[in-house]
């Protein structure tokens, strides 16, 4: 590696979501020049991107937005780190959405027109029709690539971190098959959810745990893995499930099972309304019994409130009028590299941010649209905290390149056996019994991805080693956790036992 093959910029930004905008507009602020590295090719790529339900905020009730975090999370949410999220939201919100991007929001006259979902006690989520994430994302992402001090490489993959006795100063970056070092005075990872390790998912198709990975390899503390929250309505008429917000419960919609009964009164006192892992339970159950659940959407004017979703339903061929078929899909990590108030991680200079980080705010359970939320306000704090720190390049590691490219079919064949497990024994319900059996399988398929890694260097590699750290992450902290709360669900049926092929 000559001396001249290396980048640098004072803060590197790894991901490109809301949580990894709002870094690097923190860090560009302080006068710093920032580098936001994604792998996306943008917009659809991010994870924000697609968010559908909107972002809450405290309006002039912090404490009701604060018990509410902590009743949906069923008391395990951080109470310090949800102060931080309601106290800041306002202005945050404020600050970036309105006076920044000018995001046009619904407005029900002169006032926004603030939405209620699952678990929320008043009306406080802003929103764009159900598609408010794009509408936050790509202005932001235009804002910032037309700033100076900004540059942003899209279709670029973060590999592994540069460090060096518990500090961290940068990472490998490949782009189009070439990896270069980046030397950065501080990293922050934004690298989204763990949806790949999953069959059915809503994220986008590369969000494989890439930045919990690496910093898990790199020595950095990571907690609350086994927190995987799936939602409960999502579309899955046809090969390509889609979400459906749950905002349409919000105004209304009613889940009935395929006996065409009203099933989630007798769940839970909120009924449609209940906790996401309470729904995502209920409906995986009436599945199982009846065959189907159906989302009723006749209570509202389903095509005048929510046209995007009237119009995705019809280009899969769903007849809404009829009912929307849903079931429970891979929707948000709760858990990730443990962060303090300003995202820094346990190894110096190494931040996190949005989902991939635990910023303690969610616990066992997420509130619906604290998502976007969480992202923007961790991701000011952290990108303000990250800047104004000298860039130290030290030796970077060498990833080797000295054998024949991966069988065809390898990483294809992996991917299919790791999700196999997580869909069989770390979904909705697990099995006490079956998890220190997963554990082993996972453990098996991560010791042979390590060995083709440590001689050959590619993205789809990397992204499986990823994977497969990330997933026996989850298997690992949900084995070692005894108690079933929020989307951690300890059930004692038989089993399947995941197979080792």
């Amino acid at each position: 590696m000559t001396d001249q093959n290396y980048d640098t910029s004072d803060v590197l930004v790894v991901g490109s979501g809301i949580a990894g905008l709002a870094a690097a507009l923190g860090a560009v602020r302080q006068g710093d020049d920032v580098t936001l590295a994604t792998k996306a090719t943008r917009p659809e790529g991010a994870s924000s991107w697609w968010a559908q339900g909107g972002i809450a905020v405290s309006r002039d009730d912090p404490e009701q937005f604060k018990e509410d975090i902590l009743a949906a999370s069923d008391g395990t949410a951080d109470p310090a780190a949800v102060d931080v999220l309601v106290e800041n939201a306002n202005d945050a919100v404020e600050d970036v959405l309105f006076e920044t991007l000018e995001v046009e929001f619904d407005r029900d006259g002169d006032d926004p027109d603030y939405a209620r979902e699952a678990a929320h006690s008043e009306d406080r989520i802003l929103h764009v029709d159900a598609a408010t994430g794009k509408h936050v994302h790509v202005p932001f992402l235009n804002y910032l690539d037309a700033r100076e001090g900004v540059e942003i490489t899209d279709d670029t993959a973060a590999l592994e971190l540069i460090r060096h006795e518990g500090c961290v100063h940068g990472a490998m970056l490949e782009s189009d098959g070439e990896v270069r070092p980046h030397y950065a005075g501080s990293v922050v990872l934004a690298t989204g959810g763990i949806g790949e390790l999953y069959g059915r998912t809503t994220n986008p198709d590369d969000a494989t745990g890439d930045g919990i990975a690496m910093a898990a390899l790199a020595g950095a503390d990571v907690a609350d893995m086994e927190y995987v929250q799936f939602h409960p309505t999502v579309c899955v008429d046809g090969e390509s499930p889609f979400l459906v917000s749950e905002a349409v419960r919000g105004e209304g919609g009613l889940l009935r099972n395929g006996d065409g009964e009203r099933f989630m009164p007798e769940y839970h006192a909120d009924a449609e309304l209940a906790p996401r892992d309470v729904v995502a339970r209920a409906v995986k159950a009436e599945r199982e019994a009846t065959g189907e659940v159906l989302l009723d959407v006749s209570p509202l004017d389903f095509e005048t409130e929510f046209p995007g979703l009237a119009e995705r339903c019809a280009d899969h061929g769903v007849d809404w009028g009829e009912g929307i078929p849903v079931a429970p899909a891979e929707h948000f990590l709760c858990g990730g590299v443990a962060v303090d108030e300003y995202g820094r991680t346990s190894l110096d200079r190494l931040y996190a941010v949005g989902e991939c980080s635990r910023t303690g705010v969610h616990g066992a359970n997420r509130l619906a649209s604290t998502s976007l939320l969480e992202g923007l306000v961790w991701g000011l704090r952290a990108g303000e905290d990250a800047a104004g720190r000298g860039v130290e390049r030290i030796d970077a590691p060498d990833l080797l390149e000295r054998d024949p490219d991966l069988p065809e079919r390898f990483a294809r064949d992996k991917f299919h056996r790791l999700r196999r497990v997580m869909d069989e024994q770390l979904s909705v319900e697990r099995d006490p019994d079956d998890l220190g059996r997963a554990m082993a399988v996972l453990r098996r398929l991560k010791g042979e991805v390590d060995a083709y890694v440590r001689t050959r260097t590619s993205r789809s590699l990397y992204e499986l080693r990823h994977a497969s750290v990330t997933a026996l992450l989850v298997a690992r902290h949900a084995a070692e956790n005894d108690r079933s709360v929020g989307t951690h669900n300890l059930v004692t049926e038989p089993a399947e036992p995941p197979a080792d092929d």
